[in-house]
């Protein structure tokens, strides 16, 4: 990603000349990455105008933060499959996580989730209450996304402390896209009508923080990473990709949040199977 070595020619291991990319081709997934910006900016922009009389405008911030998660794939994808990932890329492509799918998604959740709710006659301050409450726990969403990113950055083949399938990679907490996805089905799946109920803005408080934890945890999360088109079966993975996005393009309202809370729900089961095959192990129970 972004910038990198000329294309001077190496040896290979076989002794073969192998030539580097050009420099143009560093440029491509650098173009995902500002996409990825661009569409986080978006996203900002748009949650500052919703309202309950425009709720289209918190859907247009929701539906750009699911683009960003597009962006955020293909950029890493296109650097590996070109060989042109670089120190410039990788810090480029952080910054951009943290305005995108750290900014973007806290300040959606507080505008949609807090800052709409009516004025309470019957409880003068609780809605003021409410509001300092969704401010603070918006920030706490923000600041486990950066350590998020700044802990995957630091990291050296980090292990989760439940392990998966040997051989089978796993994220070490919840990815940071995947935090945002969250934050931004929910408000997809209502169509950007936003929260006027405060029982409803106290779940929307809860599901905040339980996602930031996660993105903080060292709960295991699948990767993916294992899936590539150049595998022996690619035409299936081509088949299964095109019926993904046929659904979305239908009913993207029900699927991007089944695959939001199910990927949220998938690392839960797996610290809990985990938790409890470790019980049974100690107690000395038979597998």
């Amino acid at each position: 990603m972004g910038a990198g070595p000329s294309d001077l020619g190496q040896r290979g291991a076989a002794g073969r000349e192998r030539r580097l990319p050009s420099r143009g081709m560093y440029v491509l997934p650098s173009l995902f990455t500002a996409g990825n910006i661009a569409a986080g900016y978006y996203a900002i922009t748009q949650s500052i105008q919703g309202s309950f009389a425009q709720p289209a405008f918190f859907d247009r911030a929701a539906i750009a933060i699911g683009f960003a998660v597009l962006f955020d794939g293909v950029d890493g994808m296109i650097a590996r499959l070109t060989n042109t990932a670089s120190d410039f890329g990788r810090e480029l492509d952080s910054l951009a996580d943290v305005i995108t799918f750290g900014v973007a998604p806290s300040l959606l959740a507080y505008m949609w989730g807090f800052r709409m709710l009516p004025p309470l006659t019957e409880y003068v301050h609780l809605r003021d209450r409410i509001l300092h409450l969704g401010v603070f726990v918006c920030f706490l969403f923000l600041i486990c996304g950066a350590s998020r990113l700044a802990r995957f950055n630091i990291s050296v083949n980090p292990q989760p402390r439940n392990p998966g399938r040997p051989g089978k990679k796993y994220f070490v907490g919840m990815p940071i896209p995947a935090g945002a996805g969250v934050i931004a089905s929910v408000v997809h799946f209502e169509n950007g009508d936003p929260i006027g109920d405060p029982r409803w803005s106290a779940v929307w408080l809860c599901l905040i923080l339980f996602t930031g934890f996660l993105m903080v945890s060292t709960w295991r999360f699948w990767s993916g990473k294992e899936i590539s088109l150049g595998q022996r079966h690619p035409f299936q993975l081509v088949a299964v990709i095109v019926a993904v996005g046929a659904l979305i393009a239908l009913y993207s309202e029900y699927v991007l949040i089944v695959v939001a809370l199910g990927y949220l729900v998938s690392g839960v089961l797996a610290r809990l199977a985990y938790s409890w095959g470790q019980k049974r192990r100690q107690a000395g129970v038979p597998s």
